[in-house]
């Protein structure tokens, strides 16, 4: 574990000053950590808006929102669901309508431990079609509004990365011959950890501002396994929740909101807590394998990812 700049503590919100004037745009901002990030971003006075699937678990979200912070807190949702790219796109467009400036986009949502394969309406595994793909696309799509603000990307990763196979399988990308619903949801962080650090490669070729961090929330008590996970899988995690082992979903979100406003970060990193196996605890920077940036690996998944959503994304 490295020395960690923001104290014996780690980093938490009483570390943010006043974000007025900033917005932030999060996918899954409707429970969990996404929701918890919501509330600790609105209590410094920043604008939100979320991208969610849910239509009424949003709206109510916003009301329990607003009743906490009052009728003026700005924060509003989006629907959007990552596993379809149409959605994906129209989402996309409406929040270039609607939202003159991106200081962060939050990559928070995502599905885990889908227990048999299935697949999304664009013919993906379900999994990386919606942890990597919809993100993929929807980064595409909201890049130059973000770049225009000098902004940043904040993907929320896992620390998966490092239980699966730690590289592409880009022979059978959804994973028709050897489907597992944990390895499978490890390959799709892995994905969208590769494609972060990736991007500042892009970034940084061509000279322009947007900062990329990748986090992750930890063990943290949140709605993940929950609302995708086997029904065995839902009472092990339940049960786990109860312990010293697995945080609250406030702390899990505390990763992401740090990569989504401090300053002095580095980009060739993950962040997250930094205590027992790196799964509680203080929250900082922490160990990055060597393999979720290897270069012809991220090269290639770049372009099997345009391929795949038909998207060119020229930074």
């Amino acid at each position: 574990m490295k020395n960690n700049p923001f104290g014996r503590k780690g980093w938490t919100p009483d570390h943010i000053t006043s974000l007025t004037g900033k917005t932030y745009v999060i996918t899954g901002g409707n429970a969990g950590a996404g929701y918890e990030a919501t509330r600790i971003l609105l209590s410094k006075g920043a604008q939100v808006v979320m991208l969610n699937r849910s239509a009424e678990r949003s709206t109510k979200a916003v009301q329990a929102l607003k009743k906490e912070f009052g009728m003026d807190a700005k924060v509003r949702f989006i629907r959007m669901d990552l596993a379809s790219q149409a959605s994906v796109r129209k989402a996309a467009a409406e929040v270039l309508e609607t939202t003159p400036q991106i200081d962060a986009l939050m990559c928070n949502a995502a599905i885990a431990q889908v227990p048999e394969q299935r697949f999304t309406e664009d013919g993906f595994e379900s999994q990386m079609g919606t942890n990597h793909y919809g993100h993929f696309t929807l980064c595409a799509l909201l890049f130059d509004r973000i770049e225009d603000s000098k902004g940043r990307i904040v993907v929320v990763a896992s620390l998966g990365y490092k239980m699966g196979l730690r590289t592409m399988q880009f022979d059978d990308m959804n994973w028709d011959q050897n489907y597992h619903p944990n390895r499978t949801y490890c390959h799709s962080k892995l994905a969208q950890m590769m494609i972060a650090y990736e991007l500042q490669d892009k970034i940084k070729a061509a000279g322009k501002h947007t900062q990329v961090y990748v986090c992750h929330p930890g063990a943290s008590a949140t709605s993940l396994i929950s609302t995708s996970g086997s029904l065995p899988m839902r009472i092990t995690y339940w049960l786990m929740s109860k312990s010293p082992l697995v945080q609250s979903a406030e702390r899990g979100a505390y990763p992401e909101v740090m990569c989504a406003t401090a300053d002095g970060l580095a980009q060739r990193a993950l962040y997250g807590p930094t205590g027992r196996f790196e799964s509680v605890g203080p929250v900082g920077q922490g160990t990055l394998h060597d393999y979720a940036y290897e270069k012809p690996v991220m090269s290639k998944l770049w372009t099997v990812s345009e391929e795949a959503t038909g998207i060119t994304w020229q930074v």
